[in-house]
């Protein structure tokens, strides 16, 4: 069991790596085949955007097993997304909860158009307007996005308990999708 700090700094690392170019995570046989027999051990939950310039277990040189990865459109905060993020924490023992946003974002952009837009998309941009709401500019507004996320996620009782316990830390962080690094919030 690793501590949420710990956590923190293994992706920190992986993240240098990345930057770097030195290395990928370990996506072998015998990885894939240990965590079948013995379960899965992630370190970090990472709310993600599902933009294709955003390759989450990349970004940290995570390898199989190493990260829960839930992933929409402008790193959304919604109810199912939310659920698994409890599950993750509470039932396999997670430390570190990150909600990842990142620059030159398509759904800030569109939630910033104006642009009316139908269907689930047009329910998934209204809670993307309503976390940019006073954004001067995409860059704000992405900011102001990972920050409304990671304010939903603590108005969950199991999240909050965890917090309160120690046992989880959830935290704000931006991905630079050109230098490919990652800026962590505290």
């Amino acid at each position: 069991m690793k501590t949420p700090q710990q956590a923190k700094t293994i992706l920190c690392e992986g993240n240098n790596n990345f930057v770097a170019g030195l290395k990928n995570g370990n996506i072998s046989i015998d990885r894939r085949t240990d965590t079948a027999v013995n379960g899965q051990h992630p370190y970090a939950i990472i709310l993600a955007c599902s933009d294709s310039r955003v390759p989450v277990e990349h970004i940290f040189c995570a390898g199989v097993g190493d990260l829960f990865v839930i992933r929409n459109a402008g790193n959304v905060v919604g109810d199912f997304d939310l659920g698994s993020m409890e599950y993750a924490a509470e039932h396999l023992g997670v430390p570190l909860l990150v909600v990842l946003g990142h620059n030159k974002c398509g759904a800030i952009a569109s939630a910033l158009s104006g642009e009316p837009a139908e269907g689930w998309l047009g329910v998934l941009l209204d809670e993307v307007k309503a976390a940019v709401v006073g954004a001067e500019n995409a860059a704000e507004a992405e900011d102001l996005n990972i920050r409304y996320g990671v304010g939903k996620i603590m108005q969950s009782p199991v999240i909050d308990h965890l917090v309160k316990q120690g046992k989880l830390e959830v935290i704000g962080a931006k991905y630079d999708i050109i230098s490919g690094k990652v800026e962590f919030w505290d």
